[in-house]
């Protein structure tokens, strides 16, 4: 196990003594990535004097909601990815491990190397799993025999490649099961590839399919008339209630469920010259297995505030908590104020004074140089941070999504910058 402390001003304690020690950190947090860095950042720009740690065993920090942009040829895949040791936020330690569990009646928080980390307040955030194995076949063929998907840092150029190459053929898109994270990144896929196609003159000899699980295009239905524009235009073949199963990469041939009216399932064969797969998704497996968990396996929270339904000391958000929200780095942006805000009032034992809307935002990029600025909270409603009517597809839209909120992702937000972070209301900067 590595263990590392990022402050310049106070050295580490030795980590077998604070191993040791039940309660040595008034803060863990398990997950280092958006949701992690983010709310260990907040909370020390609140106060910096919390003893806190992230447990995370990657080497690695990735800024995902680019990887659509550079499968569509629109981001440089290499400014996605910072070494982990640059965005541990200075004054935490970093303890380069992974949870295998939790005691939460003992404050305990067990690691895979057999040891264990005490708390007194814990923030869940590992967020969820990549659940490829799901889908028979598929981890054979991914990188190759033309299947590929954003949902991955290393095949994320492959996307690019395969819709540069595709000239005529077929190409499926698929969306799983929800929840997944970012539910509009299986048609921000689609249309970017789309558009190329038609830049190019070659649309007409591609057959293109979009073959969705569920039985919408978009969960809320006021982005579903904009959206359905680009299908037509790009005369993509929608096809709801079909889950892909299995993929025969070799002979590129992938198996769909299909359901019909009556709820009859049929297994039904595809061929395809290229495929996007995004894969089914859920929460860690220890996670799951804990005590933490709901019913479905996420880690339990009330959904306005964030705090874990059973034990008050513990908060969790971004993928892995149960809140009904879109899983989104956007949501997290929010959901980090109403933790940091929360969580040290519980310390003080205090009524916890902020409330989570629900908000989550996915940018859907219809085009290159468009994007739908869809912004929405609990229920579906509408939760517009500028003035303008969210539907329409805009140019300030995708200077937002591939120019403003990768330099601020970076610079602010891993930070602990709020811009824009207060739920229900404009703009409160730290």
């Amino acid at each position: 196990m590595n263990e590392r402390t990022w402050n310049n001003d106070t050295p580490a304690a030795p980590m077998d003594a604070a191993l040791s020690r039940g309660g040595d950190f008034d803060v863990v947090v398990i997950g280092g990535g958006t949701a992690g860095i983010g709310i260990t950042a907040s909370l020390l720009r609140r106060q910096p004097s919390l003893r806190t740690a992230i447990v995370e065993p990657c080497d690695r920090h990735y800024y995902q909601p680019a990887w659509t942009l550079v499968g569509g040829g629109a981001y440089d895949i290499s400014k996605t990815v910072q070494p982990m040791a640059s965005v541990i936020p200075p004054g935490s330690t970093w303890i380069q491990t992974a949870a295998s569990g939790f005691d939460p009646d003992s404050n305990l928080v067990h690691l895979t190397d057999g040891r264990s980390i005490g708390y007194r307040q814990l923030v869940v955030c590992p967020g969820l799993r990549l659940a490829w194995e799901q889908v028979e076949g598929l981890e054979d063929t991914l990188g190759k025999n033309g299947v590929t998907s954003n949902y991955r840092f290393d095949l994320a150029s492959y996307t690019w490649a395969l819709t540069q190459d595709l000239k005529r053929g077929k190409a499926l898109f698929t969306q799983p099961p929800l929840p997944i994270k970012c539910a509009g990144a299986p048609q921000k896929a689609m249309y970017l590839s789309c558009d190329h196609w038609l830049g190019k003159g070659g649309l007409d000899d591609i057959e293109v399919e979009f073959n969705a699980a569920g039985s919408v295009l978009f969960g809320v239905a006021a982005f579903v008339p904009p959206l359905m524009e680009y299908v037509r235009r790009y005369n993509i073949n929608l096809m709801f209630d079909s889950n892909l199963v299995r993929v025969d990469g070799v002979n590129r041939t992938a198996y769909f469920d299909i359901k019909d009216e009556k709820g009859n399932v049929e297994r039904v064969a595809k061929p395809f010259d290229m495929l996007h797969v995004t894969p089914p998704q859920m929460a860690p497996d220890f996670i799951r297995r804990s005590p933490l968990a709901d019913s479905a396996g996420w880690c339990e929270v009330n959904p306005e505030t964030l705090q874990h339904s059973r034990y008050p000391n513990i908060f969790s958000l971004g993928d892995v908590c149960s809140s009904p929200n879109a899983k989104t780095a956007a949501a997290v942006r929010k959901q980090i104020v109403v933790v940091a805000e929360n969580l040290l009032a519980a310390k003080e034992e205090k009524e916890l004074p902020t409330r989570y809307d629900g908000y989550g935002s996915c940018p859907l990029i219809v085009e290159k140089g468009k994007v739908i600025l869809a912004e929405f909270g609990f229920g579906g409603k509408l939760l517009p941070t500028f003035p303008l009517d969210p539907t329409v597809p805009r140019y300030l839209a995708w200077l937002l999504k591939a120019k403003f909120l990768p330099w601020f992702y970076w610079h602010g937000f891993l930070k602990g910058r709020e811009w824009f972070a207060r739920p229900g209301s404009t703009t409160r900067v730290l």
